[in-house]
């Protein structure tokens, strides 16, 4: 095979004439486009709306109201039943729990859909800031607008029934905050879990034992198990999800972890490289023959070898580790060790650097556990003041967080922080099970959480009656006669949760009710034994944080329901008949 030779020029004539062909071609598949572009015209088309005003509007908004709760409440109270959701992909879901019933239900007709939206606002709220109270919420929405539409058609002014309505809302909303009796103990911990979950006294039981193991800064969450039976996990001190950068850092070979007592623990920001950087700090260790804990952004190079050769020769006890999280949150998750651990944070923003570390920089640890993806460090307690001052720093930056995956992390932080985490391991014979089970644990935790900050009141809907006696003097101290009847709605309002429970139960509800107005607080009928009794005796008690959400979030949609005078929605647009008489495929409507 012969191979034919070009010379200098007549490469460089090839290659100058491949560099034209291709920009050539580039040119004119450019001006291709451009001539496409301009040929087609962009059609933009709106959605046709449907205008409805009045009585007709009102109307729909109820009548889709109505329908999301009716298909929530019957799920209140020890004795509320279950409800089947159908699911495109996997078994149907049996639940118990409101907001997702609510979340799943949408309605054909546009109008009464809008209304069904509106209810899922007052379940989303009130869930997301309470955690739990969501079927209690509905049933108040429910009760509110009803009571109010048949009186704007009567003629009354919807906007002074708002104000009535919002006023009464805030004086009793300030009634039951002065009327709650704080959580005191494992006991009113293990009742408001057991009520939350639905009567279940395991469920109960269990998040109590793990709220007693983690304390008041503790995190508690739930996952699901491969297991038939459920479990909990307790991890003690700060966990981190980083371990040992090199597997030579390790001193039980059979368990394959790196444990110290009483190390020092050095916290930074910076890429150690050059071994310059950690002599001055080695030496220090060496001569207080102490262990150390080094947390950096990485360690690698000859830094890294120093100190694998230094560990394996007996010289240096020392370990260490990646920073946990990324971007922002590496700096938090490094600021929240050294407050744990009293170190100072070495940053460069701050101007500090590792030659010029001194023993008062480092920080110290009880014990530290280092394992091949997880540290945990366990403090001295030394440091117990800035750890309460930073745990209430990220408090409040997740009270203000509208993110839910950053209101996540900074409750993760805190209980880092606080001494423990928590995990319950939800097991069952079928994913159907499981599901129902898992809500129900989360709206027991959210609902003991609740509970620990603002007190708890008496449960089965008989706080909510107890307020029926304030509606009198709230409406004496308001002037105009169609805010009173504001008031007065929301005064028969308060009878729907019980009045649901007792008719879940069996019973006749106003038979109920009418024996219970006549109670002192505290005192109230326990759909569970079917009996009337002291309520906070016997456990069947409800977070007030949970009882003032509900109502709030029920008064602020239900007032804005009953304004209404017109209401707008897309019309949907039809599916084209098929042309040629085939038969639909499956999932064609969504190509």
């Amino acid at each position: 095979m012969s191979y034919q030779k070009f010379d200098q020029s007549e490469k460089k004539s090839f290659s100058s004439y491949s560099y034209y062909f291709i920009q050539s071609n580039i040119l004119s598949n450019k001006n291709v486009h451009t001539l496409n572009r301009k040929q087609k015209k962009v059609n933009v088309k709106m959605m046709a709306k449907k205008v409805v005003f009045g009585e007709e509007s009102r109307k729909s908004l109820v009548n889709g109201i109505n329908a999301v709760a009716d298909a929530v409440k019957i799920t209140l109270g020890p004795k509320g039943r279950n409800v089947v959701l159908e699911r495109s992909f996997g078994a149907p879901q049996v639940i118990n729990d409101g907001v997702t019933i609510a979340r799943d239900i949408e309605l054909s007709d546009p109008l009464e859909n809008t209304g069904a939206r509106l209810l899922q606002e007052v379940a989303s709220k009130t869930d997301l800031k309470a955690g739990d109270g969501t079927t209690t919420s509905t049933v108040l929405t429910q009760s509110i607008v009803n009571q109010g539409i048949k009186a704007v058609a009567s003629g009354v002014n919807p906007l002074a029934l708002k104000r009535g309505i919002e006023k009464t809302c805030r004086i009793l909303i300030q009634e039951i905050k002065k009327n709650a009796v704080p959580c005191n103990g494992i006991e009113d911990i293990r009742n408001i879990a057991t009520i939350a979950a639905g009567g279940n006294q395991e469920i109960g039981r269990i998040i109590s034992t793990a709220f007693e193991k983690v304390g008041e800064n503790g995190s508690t969450t739930v996952e699901e198990s491969q297991s038939l039976q459920d479990e909990v996990d307790f991890t003690e001190g700060m966990e981190l999800d980083r371990g040992y950068i090199s597997p030579y850092f390790v001193k039980d070979m059979e368990r394959q972890i790196a444990e110290f007592t009483n190390p020092r623990i050095i916290v930074t920001d910076k890429k150690i490289t050059a071994v310059q950087e950690l002599v001055p700090l080695l030496e220090m260790v060496v001569r207080s023959k102490e262990p150390i804990l080094i947390v950096a952004e990485d360690i690698t190079g000859e830094a890294l070898s120093t100190l694998v050769v230094n560990k394996m020769r007996g010289v240096l006890d020392v370990c260490a580790i990646r920073a946990p999280g990324f971007g922002e949150r590496k700096k938090a998750y490094l600021e929240d060790i050294a407050i744990l651990t009293g170190a100072t944070y070495i940053a460069e923003e701050a101007g500090l650097s590792l030659d010029t570390v001194t023993m008062e920089q480092l920080g110290k640890a009880s014990r530290v556990v280092v394992a091949k993806e997880a540290c945990t460090i366990i403090a001295d307690g030394a440091n117990q003041e800035n750890v309460s001052k930073r745990i209430e720093q990220i408090r409040k930056q997740v009270e203000n967080t509208d993110s839910d995956f950053d209101r996540e992390k900074g409750e993760e932080r805190i209980a880092r922080l606080g001494g423990g985490i928590a995990r319950i391991k939800v097991g069952a014979a079928t994913e159907t099970e499981l599901k129902d089970k898992k809500l129900r644990y989360e709206d027991a935790i959210n609902s003991t959480k609740a509970a620990i900050q603002l007190g708890i009141t008496p449960g089965g809907g008989a706080t909510l009656v107890h307020l029926i006696r304030k509606i009198p003097e709230i409406q004496d101290s308001l002037e105009d006669e169609e805010e009173k009847l504001g008031a007065g709605i929301i005064g028969k309002a308060l009878e729907a949760p019980l009045l649901q429970i007792a008719q879940n139960c069996g019973k006749e509800g106003e038979v109920v009710l009418d024996r219970c107005k006549n109670l002192e607080f505290g005192e109230g009928y326990n759909a569970a034994t079917d009996t009337y009794e002291n309520l906070l005796d016997c456990g069947v008690v409800d977070p007030a944080k949970v009882t003032c959400w509900a109502l709030e979030n029920s008064c602020s949609i239900a007032s804005m329901v009953l304004t209404t005078e017109a209401l707008v929605v897309e019309i949907p647009e039809k599916k084209k008949p098929n042309q040629n008489n085939m038969s639909d495929l499956p999932g064609e409507s969504y190509m």
